[in-house]
């Protein structure tokens, strides 16, 4: 397939070849099930190339251990830990996560420096504290809990460390007849806010729209919108 954009998430519905099942997902499918199926395919879904605005981000961020939830096929869990971040990548999909094991071992990567869990973020506590948890576009076909699992992911943000939650802030031009009634996109205020976070504990550092140039499934060249948040625990 030609996914060009770089976004490598499982969970952003709106890139790549199939946007149409995307939006006319089951609601109540069981998420394990949807997302397998999205990885049924022989060929790699994402890019392989690491989420813009992680890397603009964390470039700077002295490395430690990380968090990466819904890694879909690994590219900014083998980002981070090709920088020295003993990194954990997190994802529903097992298939998804097979490829990203591979294409960590072809890249070489040290086994120490990366593991791979299978979960369902919906329900899954993190197993400890992080200097970096990273959420990329979150923004689920399926009913999910959303707010739920970034304040959860907040909670998992070790002292000193950061929060780092990238999303749609709009959908790009391609797709087309999305319901607005479970497609939601929220302004930078608007993440931060539904965060609902102390003010002893956290401090906003970051809360913004960021363009990046995309390429559509057709083609197509786009400037694309993203909210991006980055919030540090006292």
């Amino acid at each position: 397939m030609s996914h060009t954009d770089e976004d490598d998430h499982s969970r952003d519905q709106y890139n790549g070849d199939h946007q149409h099942s995307h939006q006319h997902a089951d609601m109540a499918m069981d998420p394990a099930e949807f997302w397998e199926e999205r990885y049924a395919g022989a060929e790699p879904v994402w890019s392989g190339r690491v989420n813009t605005q992680l890397a603009t981000v964390a470039v700077d961020l002295p490395p430690g251990r990380a968090l990466d939830l819904g890694c879909g096929e690994g590219a900014d869990t083998i980002w981070l830990a090709e920088r020295g971040w003993q990194t954990t990548g997190v994802d529903i999909a097992g298939t998804a996560l097979q490829r990203a094991a591979r294409a960590a071992s072809e890249r070489g990567l040290d086994p120490a420096l990366v593991r791979w869990l299978q979960a369902d973020l919906a329900a899954w506590v993190p197993d400890g504290h992080y200097d970096l948890v990273s959420a990329s576009f979150m923004q689920s076909p399926l009913d999910f809990p959303r707010v739920e699992v970034l304040r959860r992911a907040a909670g998992a943000v070790a002292t000193g460390g950061h929060l780092l939650i990238v999303a749609h802030a709009a959908p790009p031009p391609w797709a087309k007849g999305l319901d607005p009634g479970t497609h939601h996109f929220l302004s930078p205020a608007q993440e931060v806010a539904e965060l609902a976070l102390a003010e002893q504990d956290y401090t906003v550092l970051l809360a913004e729209e960021r363009t990046r140039a995309a390429t559509g499934p057709d083609g197509e060249q786009a400037e694309l919108t993203d909210t991006v948040v980055l919030v540090r625990r006292h």
